[in-house]
């Protein structure tokens, strides 16, 4: 009995991981549906088994989901699965939603085989390393990038990856990429700050 107590005590008093539900959060995406987000690039991005799904490109060049809106400081969790080949990431705070790339937004990585693994897996390209990369591949994982002013912090499956100060970029939309491989996203929210 006394077993049980301290078990349901544990339960009781253990600190909440971070959720994407309650005042203020706003879904972009729950694998229900599509969400409202535009195209840019060709990707067979698609619904399937309660994810948004991508692993087929016609193309070179990665593809995006890129939200309709512009977003300045906030809260993003997101679970993604990614193959142990696929490039992928979360862009945010883009400058121009029709040309996303590295130089113009913030890229949170998820490529667990980058030539170059500074830039790996839990890192933004160009901006801050992560030494050394976790890996992400084969797995469903949870991601959470918070975006206050200056300062951008990225945390992986409950695990600071960066936490850094840029004033680059100001706001922009978001945009999920698909570069190659297998990615899924699923319950992708937003929490925004004034």
């Amino acid at each position: 009995m006394r077993l049980w107590l301290a078990a349901f005590a544990l339960l009781l008093f253990a600190p909440l991981a971070s959720a994407q539900t309650g005042p203020g959060w706003v879904t972009l995406l729950d694998g229900r549906n599509m969400g409202d987000w535009d195209r840019v690039g060709k990707s067979n991005w698609r619904l399937e088994g309660g994810a948004v799904v991508a692993d087929g490109k016609p193309d070179i060049g990665p593809a995006f989901l890129v939200s309709t809106k512009r977003y300045r400081n906030f809260q993003i969790r997101a679970e993604f699965w990614s193959g142990h080949n696929a490039n992928s990431g979360i862009f945010i705070r883009c400058q121009d939603p029709e040309k996303i790339d590295p130089r113009r937004c913030y890229e949170i990585n998820i490529y667990d085989q980058r030539r170059d693994p500074t830039y790996g897996t839990g890192s933004i390209v160009h901006f801050v390393e992560v030494i050394p990369m976790p890996k992400a591949g084969g797995r469903w994982n949870t991601l959470e990038i918070t975006a206050r002013g200056r300062h951008l912090v990225v945390v992986l499956n409950g695990k600071t990856t960066v936490d850094f100060r840029n004033d680059m970029f100001q706001a922009g939309p978001i945009a999920l990429q698909h570069g190659g491989g297998v990615i899924k996203f699923r319950k992708v929210a937003i929490k925004q700050f004034l």
